[in-house]
């Protein structure tokens, strides 16, 4: 039975924060994050209140044309200084105590921020990448991002960021005027450079998959935590947690598309409530 829980209602919350303790307690748990986690550093959610609606460049625009290259570098070059002076906030925290405590196995995350990883996670999979680094898709050579921000700001000296920029969680950023601008090359081949992200219109790397799907195995319980299990690969790794029969607790404001199917459903923020659940967790 799903017990779901308005957010409106602080008496309802805590029945619900009761039935996940009392669910989660004494269970080793794999924890699914989304854009929701991250919203309190200051990176925006994909579907949450007040987002605009998106249409993010697929890779076959990317790799088809030199002006969709120049609009998503441009935007992406804005987006990446923003989120490199995020911090991370209490939830990520919380998630690297409740591992460094035994009690979480891993986290599997869907964001691209690299938050999880500074906050101190360790048994970390990122699906969809990390805008922190950049291949070579002919060569396959590697690049930190801030050495290929700094050839950017060099060769674009007039690309400043606007006084609103619209960030994405992906680290994009909207851009009115990009045609000017210089797209940075590899230098070991003059091949494209791309981060390394999944693009929509690309698969997520069958190794970082199957090692998510490694994580829920070896786990007795799954936390979803600020996710509306929109992306498919979210709503795999819940089927499987389902079919292993493991209690599923999902944290998230607004609807999701997993809510049916949760042990249960906790519709408030996910720092607070993760704050909530570890103080009753943790011994």
């Amino acid at each position: 039975m799903v017990s779901l829980v308005s957010s409106a209602s602080g008496a309802s919350t805590g029945i619900a924060v009761d039935e996940a303790v009392e669910v989660l307690s004494g269970r080793r748990i794999v924890v699914l994050t989304g854009a929701g986690v991250s919203t309190d550093s200051g990176i925006p959610d994909y579907r949450g209140e007040g987002a605009p609606p998106r249409n993010p460049m697929t890779f076959d625009q990317f790799l088809g044309s030199e002006s969709y290259r120049k609009r998503y570098w441009a935007g992406s070059h804005l987006g990446w200084t923003m989120f490199d002076a995020a911090q991370p906030n209490d939830g990520h925290r919380i998630l690297a105590d409740l591992e460094d405590a035994g009690l979480v196995t891993g986290v599997v995350t869907q964001n691209v921020d690299g938050l999880h990883a500074r906050a101190g996670t360790k048994h970390l999979v990122d699906l969809h990448g990390s805008m922190d680094r950049v291949s070579c898709l002919r060569c396959g050579q590697s690049y930190a991002r801030a050495g290929i921000a700094q050839r950017i700001s060099e060769a674009n000296p007039w690309l400043t960021e606007p006084e609103l920029v619209r960030m994405a969680p992906d680290g994009d950023a909207e851009v009115a005027e990009y045609e000017a601008f210089v797209v940075p090359a590899c230098t070991v081949c003059g091949g494209t450079l791309k981060p390394d992200v999944v693009f929509f219109g690309e698969f997520i790397p069958t190794e970082k998959f199957a090692e998510a799907s490694s994580m829920v195995a070896s786990s007795d319980a799954m936390v979803i935590a600020g996710s509306s299990l929109v992306v498919n690969s979210g709503i795999r790794l819940l089927e499987q947690a389902r079919r292993r029969k493991l209690p599923v607790v999902i944290v998230n404001r607004g609807v999701t598309k997993g809510d049916g199917r949760a042990t249960v459903k906790i519709d408030a923020g996910t720092t607070e409530t993760l704050r909530t659940l570890a103080a009753r967790l943790l011994p």
